[in-house]
């Protein structure tokens, strides 16, 4: 089921708290208050929130990367908590991030996942990305991550 109560708006500073939260929920090794205020300050107009009701219920954060042949979004972090999954937020922040990273002349989107998280990889696959390699012990906890990209050309 599709909210459209959803709004996504750039992330303001005021927000990290709700952020935190829903990242203390979700994740065994989550980012803390300042990993968000970095990537705040770096990528301004690549971190978004959703919010109904004036409640956070998501969030995805990017930055670009110019590896001399190409340049690509690379989403940092993205997340919806367990109680907002599947109503279409993550959809409309992956579709946000990525329209704003081409904008600023992205040709492809590149993300991790860990290998056990096989929900949010049929997520990404449902979105066009694909898996390019693994990445070993690329969690704090030596989980692997699965390297999945998008292009858009």
């Amino acid at each position: 089921m599709q909210n459209t109560d959803i709004r996504i708006r750039r992330a303001r500073q005021a927000d990290l708290p709700g952020i935190c939260t829903i990242e203390h929920e979700l994740f065994p090794d989550p980012w803390d208050e300042s990993a968000f205020r970095d990537a705040l300050y770096l990528f301004p107009g690549l971190f978004f929130v959703a919010e109904t009701n004036g409640t956070i219920i998501g969030f995805v954060s990017a930055g670009m990367e110019d590896t001399g042949d190409a340049v690509y979004g690379h989403i940092m972090n993205i997340a919806v908590p367990s109680s907002s999954q599947r109503q279409g937020v993550g959809g409309r922040l992956l579709q946000r991030i990525e329209f704003e990273c081409m904008v600023l002349g992205a040709e492809a989107m590149q993300l991790e996942v860990r290998v056990s998280n096989e929900d949010a990889q049929r997520f990404y696959q449902k979105y066009g990305y694909t898996q390019v390699f693994m990445l070993d012990s690329y969690y704090s906890n030596g989980e692997d991550a699965v390297l999945m990209m998008r292009w858009f050309t």
